[in-house]
């Protein structure tokens, strides 16, 4: 029973490892990670419930970055007619950053956040399961091996930059959700990605 166990804890740290190694099976994770923290967000309270909420903000907005600096310009090229795939995509984020903005400055006990919040899990899920549907599929199709690798790298110097936890300078803040101190993590995100991708500027 004890080998069993630990062959069982083998072939899960292998799931992991892989999933850290491969850029779609990388994100389709922090997918499950961010519908995690919606349900922390929902069933919690108080202080609890404004730092899951940080939390989630943070990977989203740290997610959204790198798949637009890694994974959107590079989708786009893979045939006749990505391009639109990819506009389809960043619509669909432009959707849920407005429904995001309308969060912006309310306190997750005001009546009316879990409202607007399950109407931004509505976005965010929509634009997943498109995401994982078409972009991630025809990676999984197109995309050379070696390539989800580079990029899975590059998102995870991406991920680096979105603590478990909230920064205690932002404590008990979802005032300036999608300024200050997010856009300063979304620039931040950006030069880690482009830094991990060789890129410069």
């Amino acid at each position: 029973m004890a080998q069993t166990d630990r062959t069982d804890d083998r072939t899960a740290q292998d799931a992991e490892h892989a999933s850290d190694d491969d850029v779609v099976a990388l994100l389709m994770r922090q997918h499950g990670d961010i519908r995690n923290l919606f349900d922390e967000v929902e069933r919690t309270a108080g202080d609890e419930r404004r730092e899951a909420w940080r939390r989630l903000v943070r990977l989203l907005a740290v997610h959204e970055t790198a798949e637009q600096e890694v994974v959107h310009p590079y989708a786009g090229r893979l045939f006749d007619g990505a391009e639109d795939m990819v506009a389809d995509r960043l619509a669909e984020e432009k959707a849920a950053k407005e429904t995001l903005a309308r969060l912006d400055g309310m306190d997750p006990e005001d009546p009316g956040f879990l409202p607007a919040l399950r109407d931004l899990r509505t976005d965010v899920q929509r634009h997943a399961r498109a995401e994982e549907r078409y972009e991630f599929a025809q990676l999984r199709r197109r995309a050379e091996p070696d390539r989800l690798v580079a990029m899975a790298k590059a998102v995870k110097a991406a991920e680096s930059m979105a603590p478990t936890r909230p920064h205690p300078g932002v404590q008990g803040a979802a005032a300036n959700v999608a300024a200050g101190p997010i856009a300063a993590l979304m620039d931040r995100t950006r030069d880690a990605v482009r830094k991990a991708m060789g890129k410069k500027g």
